[in-house]
């Protein structure tokens, strides 16, 4: 079986070592270049002078003829061995300046490529020091998992690239562990909430299964019951379904007119208000927006639904409508129970309510302000929540601006 050879990985740092290698092996290639031809012009500049300088005349006096003997003589015999050596001199020298010129370009080559390859190594040296951060990310991203989220990084260091990249890991860390946190407690929290009425439901048949003497309208009162439990059920399942839709974000908006989807949710309200003895107000404009109708005529019921049924009897509930420049603004007032300023943030928060975290209830699923704010977040608005200092809540809904060229909803 013939041997293949198995090629290094290519690395970050193999990378980073090689092309510090060519890149000094061009500048070096280049530098070489330059000064063979600096020390070629030099020498051939240099034994280009005058050939005749031997016979060059001191200063103040005449040059000599380079045909004639000085003083018109004939030559004598060292005058003439002089001029025949000349062309052998010269020789002499061209031959030299050529084994120079290449002892410097073999020798400066081999000082090239010695040099490349150790930069080649430093920069494997440099390259793994530089990037030992991007080791200990990666082997605190093997390593944590689901149920290790709060170990962080913290890296030390110099305030580059390499610790704003850790402190961005740390960050994700930090906002995935409150994710995971808040998932375990709605999926805890949404199972005690459908345990309650299956619980109920099973409890209720066995009950009426289990008496003998159970008459027709004994059995009635208790499926009616049972269908009570379910439609608590329904209404739960449909609010989480409302929720985790929220949540997902929205895709296609659509024009409609806020005001109008507000009075419509107010009128569909006004008997439930009156029988529970509160004064209903509403002060509503058009206003017209871009998102998704249905969400939004839900988060409208979740908050009119609310103040009515976390109200006081002769109290009152105020619904207004307006716009604040071009962005419309949903307000919701209602008189009710003393809320502290700092329970503001636990009931967004899914089966938060306000007496306990957890309760059987019926009146309420402790779904309402989890999905307004889902509905809110989806459509680019903000909602701000404040009590009042009599009691109850203002709720402000303000969502972003339409676009220019919206055309009008369809009536």
């Amino acid at each position: 079986m013939p041997l293949r050879l198995r090629l290094p990985r290519r690395t970050v740092r193999l990378r980073l070592a090689v092309l510090f290698g060519l890149l000094f092996f061009g500048i070096g290639a280049a530098l070489l270049i330059t000064t063979y031809f600096l020390v070629r012009y030099s020498i051939m500049h240099f034994g280009s002078g005058p050939q005749d300088g031997a016979q060059m005349a001191p200063a103040g006096q005449a040059a000599p003829s380079p045909l004639l003997p000085e003083g018109g003589g004939n030559m004598g015999p060292q005058q003439s061995s002089m001029e025949f050596s000349m062309p052998a001199t010269e020789a002499a020298l061209a031959s030299q300046r050529v084994v120079v010129l290449q002892t410097l370009w073999v020798n400066s080559a081999i000082a090239l490529a010695i040099m490349s390859a150790a930069s080649v190594v430093l920069g494997w040296l440099m390259a793994g020091r530089v990037l030992r951060p991007l080791r200990t990310i990666t082997a605190a991203t093997r390593r944590i998992s689901a149920t290790s989220l709060n170990e962080r990084l913290s890296l030390q260091g110099p305030d580059d690239e390499l610790k704003e990249l850790g402190d961005t890991f740390d960050g994700l860390l930090s906002r995935l562990q409150v994710s995971f946190e808040a998932q375990r407690r709605f999926v805890a929290n949404a199972s005690h909430e459908l345990r309650t009425p299956l619980a109920r439901q099973r409890a209720l048949g066995q009950v009426a299964l289990a008496d003998p003497n159970a008459s027709e309208a004994s059995l009635r009162i208790a499926h009616e019951r049972i269908l009570a439990a379910g439609a608590q059920q329904e209404r739960l399942i449909e609010a989480l379904l409302t929720l985790a839709r929220g949540q997902a974000g929205i895709e296609v908006r659509e024009p409609f007119d806020l005001g109008e989807l507000t009075r419509e949710a107010v009128t569909s309200r006004q008997a439930e208000a009156e029988h529970r003895l509160i004064a209903l107000r509403a002060d509503i404009t058009p206003a017209l927006m871009a998102g998704h109708r249905n969400l939004t005529e839900r988060l409208i019921t979740n908050l009119i639904d609310n103040a009515i049924r976390h109200n006081t009897p002769h109290g009152w509930l105020e619904v207004r409508v307006t716009t604040l420049g071009a962005r419309p603004v949903l307000t919701v007032r209602n008189t009710g129970p003393v809320v502290p300023p700092e329970a503001i943030d636990r009931l967004l928060q899914p089966f938060q309510r306000l007496q306990t975290e957890r309760t059987t209830n019926t009146n309420g699923l402790g779904l309402g302000l989890s999905i307004v704010q889902a509905i809110v977040q989806a459509q680019d608005g903000t909602v701000h929540i404040a009590p009042l200092p009599g009691g109850g809540l203002a709720v402000t809904v303000t969502f972003p601006e339409p676009p220019v060229h919206l055309p009008r909803p369809a009536r």
